[in-house]
């Protein structure tokens, strides 16, 4: 029983990093969030329903409203790895193709 505790504290749950921001933030709602973080509503909206995930540039600037670390905000959401793997795409220029 404790393990399965311990699982579920370890899911990705961004309506907990977003129930923290609201909180250390003292606001009232999401519609207050989304202007603090300047982002529209529907974007926390979807982030909430797991439709978006967090990205970088919002995490950054979640960090620079609330002053948690990276490190703390990504616990907050359930984020546990150790490394970020980007795919070796991003990297490779775009082909062009010949007229």
């Amino acid at each position: 029983m404790e393990h399965e505790n311990v699982k579920s504290m370890q899911r990705y749950d961004p309506d907990q990093l977003l129930a923290a921001l609201l909180s250390k933030l003292n606001l009232k709602n999401d519609a207050a969030l989304s202007r603090a973080l300047e982002v529209s509503p529907p974007v926390i909206s979807k982030i909430r329903h797991r439709r978006l995930p967090v990205t970088a540039s919002l995490l950054i600037r979640m960090h620079e409203v609330s002053a948690l670390s990276i490190e703390e905000l990504r616990q907050l959401m359930g984020d546990r790895r150790g490394k970020f793997r980007i795919s070796d795409k991003h990297f490779k220029p775009k082909e062009m193709h010949a007229a």
